[in-house]
């Protein structure tokens, strides 16, 4: 064995030589905001002990605040979209709902206009006669529209006679007195 402070036989039979082109090392001065390293380690990045899961949360906010893990932030995508796909289909049945009312009110109008027009595969609609009490037709005047053929009670209307138009005119704004 030997002694760590002796040179080795070997190594103390070849010469030393101090070379110009070799500088040793000198000592280094440390700057005064030197800081020495602590002897235990931080804590690991990877691991989080504020979290019940134990996933790192490295994926920080630019603003520092806040810090997620990627399958944090990929569930939370997950979610929004899903979230997004309802409110989309709740909107679009909403709106076919709209649509639909609204055809069914102008459904439910031109049935009022023309009842069975829509209801039926014949497309004839025939005028039903309304029966009213005997004491109200013999005070009302028939309509001329429906009477089927020319009697006695047409005799009682005035006629109508065509008229010059300039004379309409006159009568209606008064004459200008031009001839």
């Amino acid at each position: 064995m030997y002694d760590s402070y002796r040179p080795h036989p070997l190594l103390a039979q070849v010469p030393l030589t101090v070379s110009p082109f070799i500088n040793l090392p000198t000592s280094v001065t440390l700057p005064y905001t030197y800081k020495s390293v602590p002897s235990s380690l931080p804590p690991s990045v990877t691991v989080d002990t504020s979290s019940p899961d134990g996933k790192a949360r490295y994926v920080v906010s630019p603003s520092g605040g806040h810090a997620a893990h990627p399958d944090d932030i990929l569930s939370t995508c997950h979610s929004l979209e899903q979230h997004l796909n309802k409110t989309r289909a709740n909107a679009d049945q909403a709106i076919n709902e709209w649509q639909e009312s609204i055809k069914q009110r102008e459904l439910a109008e031109k049935r009022r206009v023309a009842p069975g027009w829509l209801d039926r595969e014949e497309k004839l609609l025939q005028p039903s006669r309304v029966s009213a009490s005997p004491d109200v037709q013999g005070d009302a005047h028939p309509s001329l529209l429906d009477s089927s053929a020319p009697d006695e009670s047409s005799s009682q209307l005035p006629a109508m006679t065509p008229q010059n138009d300039g004379d309409e005119l006159d009568r209606a704004f008064g004459g200008l007195g031009v001839k």
